[in-house]
């Protein structure tokens, strides 16, 4: 039997809709899509793309966290959902030492694994990229700047998963991590495209 299913159109991101597409800034070369389970859900998978011509190819896949109450569109301080939408991926760091990688990178065990947190955490942020959502492109992770305000929220970073939802940010395995940092560039405006798969289909 010949299936009459439409063939995926490999010059977009696949469950990726109009509405997010349009904001991948035309000359991004790089999208790590982030496919939450449901909008209440803390369970994802994250998907990095890269462009060869006009085509997306896909190059790796992992499971993830986000936000433990799910997403949101109009994020805000201390509603554990994480924020719907397309955000650049500019600064790196952690408490390791740098792995190899293009983007800016700052290393600080104090800043990135303060002492007295429980020891689940410490390792969280091993490695850290930056979400750009209501921050200061082209500063360190842990600049506390928030250009729209306390109220928005900020911090959010994508990091290292410890098996269950987060604050508000994106986790992923340590390996993912790794692979990430060694394989952003910053001559390709790497973004990351996140949000439940409804929200994205949109």
């Amino acid at each position: 039997m010949v299936s009459t299913a439409p063939a995926t159109d490999p010059t977009r991101i696949p469950d990726v809709g109009d509405r997010l597409y349009r904001q991948i800034p035309r000359d991004t070369g790089q999208v790590l899509v982030v496919y939450g389970e449901g909008e209440n859900s803390p369970d994802s998978t994250a998907v990095l793309y890269m462009r060869e011509g006009p085509e997306w190819r896909p190059m790796a896949t992992w499971p993830a966290h986000n936000g433990r109450s799910g997403w949101t569109r109009r994020h805000r301080e201390g509603d554990e959902r994480s924020p719907v939408g397309v955000f650049g991926l500019s600064d790196a760091g952690g408490v390791l030492d740098d792995p190899g990688t293009r983007l800016p990178y700052l290393q600080d065990a104090n800043s990135f694994a303060p002492p007295n947190w429980d020891e689940a955490h410490q390792h969280d942020f091993d490695y850290v990229i930056a979400i750009d959502y209501n921050r200061r492109p082209g500063h360190p992770p842990d600049d506390g700047a928030r250009p729209e305000g306390d109220a928005k929220g900020g911090g959010i970073w994508l990091h290292l998963d410890h098996g269950d939802g987060t604050s508000a940010c994106v986790s992923v395995p340590k390996d993912a991590m790794q692979f990430l940092l060694r394989t952003l560039d910053p001559a390709r405006r790497p973004v990351m495209v996140m949000g439940d798969r409804k929200e994205l289909r949109a």
